[in-house]
């Protein structure tokens, strides 16, 4: 749910304003409403960036002793600003020593690859041969076009073929016209042993400069965040003044700001004992809320699908709890194994006791989406690609399997049933908005849509309901429909409404179709990977014929890891991406999610 919101303003006298925000930073519950934006603030960018510079290094660091179990990092050091900048500097200045390092150590390899192919030779003695008067000159061309009289007339000696390329050089008295149609390269100016040395002496560098980075990041990590914490505090401090309004002469200084109302009594309190001047106000309609969720443990762990989208505005309903039970049934639906799902949960309990606190939730998360998984995998009768129905032991049950027609029936219906929760949820946030009487169209297309679907959607799936009861959806669905056709706005005449009413079937009528064949795919994806595991198993089976039972054994459990890695993998993307594709697309446009909301953020220490 979103977790109720009170505006307050604050008026503070400007001597005393100091203390005032330092009293608000230590409550930490007032998220600041932004009356100037940030990005037209140069000093508020200035410490973004240096936020940046500092979350990079720390990334960076982290990224140095991933590889390594229990490095300890030393405790942080108390620096002041001038200091931490100078750290910073200091650090990025062995960043660049490194990349200049790396770039002159594959100039230098790219120069060897080169001089490898003309050979070792010294440049020694082309400059004796220089002095006695003779030129020593290097070409390439391509082979085909090499002339063997080359040699007769400028001394020409070949000295390798490589890639269809011919290198040779020509030694000739110095100052005579060499008239070769080839290409004269641009030599290295060592050789081969100098720059094999050279090229020691970077790996070298390069060592000394990772080996100190790597000091620095176990010395400096901790000093860094908290450095990090020190800006971000002061960040916050500054951004408070840049969203104070001055009054009076500068003498009197407004702010304004949102607080959750159960955390309201206790902000008065400290307030009044120190005899700041507040005041409540009330909430307007354009009053960009910030957004606060709460939700139960089982809801919260969807709100990261939440956010990846668009939290809410103030004045809807939070979608997290009400999408949750819809998600985990559709990454089972989309997993389509059992096999697969128990897989994923024990993958997830093991990894959940050896990664970071911070990840715990996400594996949470996907430890409930194994169990939908195995859930409608076995029912499907699907277990690492293998057909229970199609197993002796089993064949007293599989007649309660759930057959490939069925589960695309199920996918439709399960579709239709979101579709129609979402159009409640659209009514009621209606409700909430505008009122009570702008709801009662919406909520009587819904008591439509349900009818018609029971009188004319059951028999479809041969369940007969009794001719009083079809009567009775008949009835309702016409009363729905006079509702919907005479009531849908308002305040507004009667054939302003007929027309609307006109307008809203057409859109409900293909909309409604359109959305719930989209469901579709729910089958269609299940299918496909509980048919593909099959495929790998038949092919572990059919390849290995005819083998040994020592080297059978070893192929098939090659065949049987590699082929379920990629169907594992391959199910895991399609049973993300489409369900989210159903709740942001139809889900969403049916429930008129808006979204828009800015997240609750308390002006406090970091």
């Amino acid at each position: 749910m979103i977790v109720k919101m009170s505006k307050y303003a604050f008026m503070v006298f400007h001597k005393e304003y100091d203390t005032f925000l330092s009293t608000l930073r230590d409550l930490g519950v007032v998220h600041i409403k932004e009356t100037n934006s940030v990005m037209d603030n140069e000093r508020l960018q200035e410490l973004l960036a240096e936020r940046k510079q500092i979350n990079t290094l720390m990334r960076y660091f982290k990224n140095l002793h991933a590889a390594e179990k229990d490095v300890k990092f030393a405790p942080a050091r108390e620096l002041t600003k001038e200091e931490g900048l100078k750290l910073v500097r200091k650090i990025e200045e062995l960043q660049d020593k490194k990349a200049q390092l790396i770039a002159s150590k594959q100039s230098i390899e790219k120069d060897l690859a080169y001089m490898e192919i003309w050979g070792e030779f010294s440049y020694q003695n082309i400059n004796r041969l220089k002095r006695a008067g003779y030129d020593v000159t290097f070409f390439t061309c391509p082979t085909a076009k090499y002339e063997p009289e080359w040699g007769v007339l400028y001394n020409a000696i070949l000295i390798n073929n490589f890639q269809s390329v011919t290198y040779f050089i020509t030694i000739t008295k110095e100052g005579t016209l060499i008239d070769i149609d080839a290409e004269r390269p641009k030599m290295p100016v060592q050789g081969l042993a100098k720059l094999r040395a050279r090229l020691d002496q970077r790996t070298k560098d390069i060592q000394n400069v990772e080996d100190e980075l790597k000091h620095r990041a176990v010395e400096d990590y901790k000093t860094l965040e908290e450095f990090d914490k020190n800006l971000q505090d002061e960040f916050n401090l500054s951004n408070a003044l840049v969203q104070t309004d001055r009054q009076a002469g500068d003498k009197l200084m407004l702010l304004e700001g949102w607080v959750p109302t159960e955390n309201a009594p206790a902000l008065e309190h400290e307030l009044d004992k120190q005899g700041y001047f507040f005041q409540q106000l009330e909430i307007e309609d354009g009053d960009k809320v910030p957004i606060k969720l709460r939700n139960n443990k089982f809801s919260k762990l969807y709100e990261p699908i939440t956010k990846m989208f668009s939290l809410p505005n103030y004045g809807e309903l939070d979608p997290t709890p009400l999408f949750a039970p819809f998600f985990m049934l559709f990454f089972g639906l989309c997993f389509g194994d059992g096999g697969y799902g128990l897989l994923v949960m024990i993958a997830c309990t093991i990894l959940k006791k050896k990664v970071n606190p911070d990840f715990k939730p996400y594996l949470t998360l996907f430890q409930y989406l194994g169990f939908a998984a195995l859930l409608v995998g076995t029912c499907t009768g699907s277990f690492f690609g293998v057909a229970l129905a199609d197993i002796p032991a089993l064949s007293k049950i599989k007649n309660y399997f759930v057959n490939s027609d069925n589960l695309m029936t199920f996918s439709i219906v399960i579709g239709l049933v979101q579709i129609i929760f979402g159009k409640c949820v659209a009514a009621y946030k209606i409700k909430i908005q505008k009122g009570t009487k702008h709801s009662i169209a919406p909520f009587a297309w819904v008591f439509v849509i349900i009818s018609l679907a029971l009188a004319f959607g059951l028999p479809m799936l041969n369940v007969h309901l009794p001719n009083a009861v079809v009567m009775v959806c008949y009835g309702i669905a016409i009363l729905g429909l006079v509702v919907a056709y005479l009531y849908n706005t308002p305040g507004k005449n009667v054939f302003l409404n007929f027309g609307t009413g006109l307008w809203n079937t057409y859109n409900m009528a293909s909309g409604l179709l359109g959305d719930t064949l989209s469901y579709i795919r729910l089958f269609a994806i299940g299918l496909t990977g509980s048919i593909l595991g099959g495929v790998f198993n038949t092919l572990a089976v059919t390849m290995t014929d005819g083998m040994n039972i020592v080297a059978r054994a070893i192929c098939m459990l090659l065949i049987l890891l590699v082929g379920h890695s990629i169907n594992i993998a391959l199910c895991t993307i399609s049973s993300l991406v489409h369900p989210l594709r159903l709740i942001f697309v139809e889900y969403y446009k049916n429930a008129e999610f808006e979204g828009g909301g800015k997240a609750y953020e308390p002006f406090r220490k970091a």
